[in-house]
């Protein structure tokens, strides 16, 4: 809200009507987990516009909204179901497919329950060692893991469990999370992997925790049950009953056109680092969406993806990871200028050390061949190769 005002926009927020974070506000209440699902953003927009009108005289001429992670989420939720809200949104790392994304939490946690958090590090410097330099450029930072065949069977121990290599058990492990998870009973996917790179982030949601994250939708809103046992899960008959009962969650409806019709712009940004939400994840709702409206050259002109190599969960990360989304959006609503790249800096320091320029999926940033490989003026935007 501070870089709003900063730039002189009317700024609201909110805390979505309950402020623990936790969902016990939820119990017996299903009229607030709709109001955190999809209304109080809703009912915010318009009490901020009728207060920006008693105030100054008139209704906004431009509305944005700008989120990331459940932030992310609500976005596309605005999108979705509220099309006339706003004129841009920036949806950064969304959490919208949110039933399978705890799904698949659930399952990740259980497939890793061999490895040891001392090993993870190795597994990362192992995954950038073999992927970074697949782009051309050596810099410590995975372009694009899906053009790397990295096989964490590279580092099983030879002779005996060691803290430089992985056991059988960890090797298989590490190979089912970059998989993504599964139905144990049919093989079909239910949730996208997590990518090379991300392993020394998994402390924080799979290797140490003793239950799933955000365990409590499930004992609390889904079973009603405070004693529920995570264990006793059935991805057949348990995953069918929450995407029925509890789907005003989900954001993840692909068509967009209502939005479209009103000359909405959507930027949608993801991590490729992000150890929270995979970013293959953004990836098959951009598809979605394409196929839903008919084609890419039907899409990008309302809506476009950026990936971010290195970056994590909405900031941070090895790679260039601060970029101004709202500045490209101005001139896409109201110059009409789409996008064709976004500038990416890694600051360290309050000192810039890197500058790349983020292209819009499914392009790349290619160096060109000569200059300085800090600098985003040595890179051109290129339509990636297809991915191994």
């Amino acid at each position: 809200m501070a870089s709003a005002l900063q730039r002189g926009y009317a700024t609201a927020g909110s805390d979505t009507g309950h402020a623990p974070d936790d969902l016990k506000f939820g119990v017996g209440h299903p009229d607030k987990i709709d109001d955190w699902a999809y209304r109080a953003v809703h009912v915010m927009t318009e009490n901020a516009k009728l207060i920006i009108r008693n105030y100054y005289g008139r209704l906004p001429q431009y509305s944005y909204f700008t989120g990331c992670s459940t932030g992310g989420q609500q976005a596309l939720t605005e999108a979705q179901r509220f099309p006339a809200d706003y004129h841009g949104i920036v949806a950064g790392d969304p959490g919208h497919n949110r039933i399978h994304l705890m799904a698949g939490a659930m399952w990740t946690l259980a497939a890793a329950s061999p490895l040891t958090a001392a090993k993870l590090p190795l597994i990362t410097k192992a995954a950038i060692s073999f992927c970074d330099a697949v782009d051309g450029v050596t810099d410590g930072v995975i372009d694009d893991p899906r053009r790397c065949n990295f096989d964490p069977g590279a580092l099983l121990c030879k002779g005996g469990d060691k803290d430089n290599c992985l056991t059988a058990p960890q090797v298989e492990s590490v190979r089912k999370i970059y998989d993504g998870a599964r139905n144990p009973r049919t093989g079909e996917r239910i949730f996208a992997g997590w990518t090379p790179g991300t392993e020394t982030t998994w402390t924080t949601y799979f290797v140490g925790p003793t239950e799933p994250r955000r365990n409590e939708f499930w004992k609390l809103w889904v079973f009603n049950d405070p004693d529920w046992d995570w264990r006793t899960f059935d991805f057949d008959r348990d995953l069918a009953f929450a995407d029925t009962k509890m789907a005003v969650i989900n954001s993840v409806d692909a068509d967009l056109r209502p939005f479209k019709a009103r000359n909405g712009k959507l930027i949608m940004y993801h991590g490729w680092a992000d150890g929270n939400v995979p970013a293959a994840d953004a990836i098959e709702y951009f598809e979605r969406v394409k196929l839903a409206l008919g084609g890419s050259d039907l899409t990008t002109d309302f809506f476009r993806l950026f990936l971010a190599p290195g970056m994590g969960h909405c900031a941070g990360g090895d790679g260039p990871n601060t970029f101004d989304t709202i500045g490209a959006l101005e001139q896409w609503v109201e110059h009409g200028n789409a996008p064709e790249q976004m500038i990416a800096s890694k600051i360290i320091n309050g000192v810039t050390a890197r500058t790349r320029p983020l292209c819009p999926y499914p392009q790349i940033a290619k160096w060109k061949g000569s200059g300085n490989t800090d600098d985003a003026a040595n890179f051109v935007c290129v339509m990636a190769p297809q991915a191994k």
